[in-house]
């Protein structure tokens, strides 16, 4: 009788580590960050360009008002990202690596633009 009691309850430990873990899966990773621009401070609602390593199409998604954004539910995956805002951009953050049921935090900074704008010169800054 206690081995039979032992048994089902090493069962139920295992079935419930399954269901777990397939609930982290389902989850997917994410990923998660700050937009700073060359001021180095946050750019609200730029956007933020991700796609797969593999080829993924690209997505986009906005920053909030404080230059924050989350990408939730991602595949175990290596990812690629980018960020643009007020006519200037980061460089590809390349080889991101996302698992999931795991959060990846990363900060993107613009720093490439043909000519910097208005929006970032000192000269139109209050001081």
């Amino acid at each position: 009788m206690k081995r039979a009691l032992f048994s089902i309850a090493a069962l139920l430990v295992v079935l419930m580590a399954a269901q777990s873990l397939a609930a982290q899966r389902k989850s997917g990773g994410v990923l998660s960050g700050l937009v700073l621009g060359p001021d180095d401070k946050p750019v609200a609602h730029a956007s933020v360009t991700y796609q797969s390593s593999a080829g993924m199409a690209p997505h986009v998604v906005r920053t909030d008002s404080g230059g924050h954004f989350t990408i939730t539910k991602l595949r175990s995956d290596i990812y690629d990202l980018r960020a643009s805002g007020k006519g200037v951009f980061s460089e590809w953050e390349k080889n991101v690596a996302v698992r999931s049921g795991h959060t990846k935090s990363i900060t993107l900074r613009l720093i490439y633009a043909k000519e910097i704008p208005k929006a970032y010169t000192k000269s139109n800054t209050k001081e």
